[in-house]
Parts: structure tokens; sequence; C-alpha cells
């Protein structure tokens, strides 16, 4: 499995297009976004300034553009081309492949972490103590696993030709319903309520709850475990599934 994880992780950084929208893509837009931001003033509900409110937005749509885009598209690819096939001829286990996909995954989503995290530092002088940067990389980095085995669901439900509108539509789905690109606060109160239910609004209050300096709240860590068992579930079942048909 070891060999695997090595070969999707040279595979991911050769992609120049993915590790474009994967880690400077969410850089870009915290500076489109918070660029001219007073860095002073708090935003309504929240407790937080724009540019630490978008800080962790930014961080946490860059680790989900990592997990669910990379391995969504390339697990119906590999379906599709009949590499999944040869690799079930091999000693390597079903578990192994999906592990090997959440794990190349995980890994290179900690640099679209990072990445968001200086720019925001540097640029905007966002200042926190150690330990919050510590724990906020961990967090973020530890809940974009929900979303993996999300990319890990779609990559066996979808054709190599419908992958691609299916996640682009969940993917900008959960960013916008999240609250990842704008406040929640600023939306109609109907639409607040559903999306505080949201996987990414609950991946997103894991952050600001460490940069409020407090635990994160039970909410949002129930939340996330049931959206996990959930994807992982349906991930599991649909591997099964394909199994059979091959």
């Amino acid at each position: 499995m070891n060999g695997l994880i090595k070969l999707e992780l040279a595979r991911a950084l050769r992609n120049r297009k993915f590790l474009f929208f994967s880690v400077i893509y969410p850089s870009a837009l915290f500076l489109l976004i918070a660029g001219n931001a007073d860095s002073t003033a708090k935003l309504p509900g929240t407790g937080l300034t724009l540019p630490t409110y978008m800080m962790v937005s930014m961080a946490s749509f860059g680790a989900l553009t990592a997990v669910l885009m990379g391995n969504s598209e390339r697990i119906a690819k590999e379906r599709e081309s009949g590499w999944v096939r040869q690799l079930r001829l091999t000693t390597l286990p079903g578990r192994g492949y999906v592990l090997a996909k959440t794990a190349s995954a995980a890994v290179v989503s900690l640099p679209s972490i990072v990445v968001v995290f200086v720019v925001a530092a540097l640029v905007k002088d966002v200042r926190m103590e150690s330990w919050q940067w510590l724990a906020l990389t961990g967090a973020i980095w530890a809940g974009s696993l929900v979303f993996a085995a999300l990319g890990v669901a779609i990559g066996y439900l979808a054709s190599g030709d419908a992958v691609r509108p299916i996640t682009m539509i969940t993917y900008f789905g959960l960013s916008m319903l999240g609250g990842l690109w704008m406040p929640t606060t600023t939306f109609p109160g109907w639409l607040q309520s559903i999306a505080k239910w949201m996987p990414t609004h609950a991946y997103a209050g894991l952050g600001r709850a460490i940069e409020q300096s407090q635990a994160p709240h039970m909410g949002d860590i129930a939340n996330l475990a049931v959206f996990f068992v959930l994807f992982a579930g349906g991930a599991a079942w649909l591997y099964r599934k394909d199994t059979l048909k091959a």
C-alpha cells in the first residue's frame, strides 16, 4: 500500500491544474475577499474580523478542493480505464486502495491550508498564539477526511463523463451553503437554517472556535462524525457493488 500512496502523491504533484486549484486558488480568493478589509472591525454575529473569518474559510475550502476534487475524478477515470480492476488482481486489499486514495489526498491538502495561513499572516497581519496555529492546522486537516470519504463515494458512483459535473455541483453547493465564501450571517433566515446543517458549516466552525480560544462545539463535531459515517459507509457499499460488477 505504501507504494501506491507514493504513486498517488507523485501523480498529484505532477498535476499542475490540481495544484493550482487546491493550493493557489484558495489563497487568491482570500486576498480577493479580504485584501482591502478592515483588520480590526468585527463581523456581526461572528466575533471575528473578516480576515480571520475568511482565513479559516479559505483554508477549509482549499482542503475540500484537494480531497474532494482529487479523489472523485481520479477514481472514476481509473475505474473506466481498468486500473482498479488490475489492482484487484494484486494482493492489495480493497480497503488498501481506498486508504491510499484518502491518505494521498490528505497529504496534498496540507499545503493548501498552510499557504492560506502564511498569506493571511503576511498580508493581513493575522496574529494568533502558537497553539492556535497548530490546532487550526490539525482540525482543518483532520476534518478534511470527511470530504475525502465523500470524494471516494462519488468516484464509485459516477462514470468518467458524469463525475466532473456531479463533483462540481457538490463542491460549489457545499462551499456556498456552508459559508466558506461568505458569512452565513448575511444569508436570509431560511437559508441560515439550512446552512447550519451543512458539513462544511461545521467544518469551518471547528477553526473559528479555535480562533476565539474556545473548544470546538460538540454540535459541529457530531455533525462531521455523522457525515463521515454516511460518506464512508456509502463509499464502502459502492466499492463492494463495483467489485461485484467486475
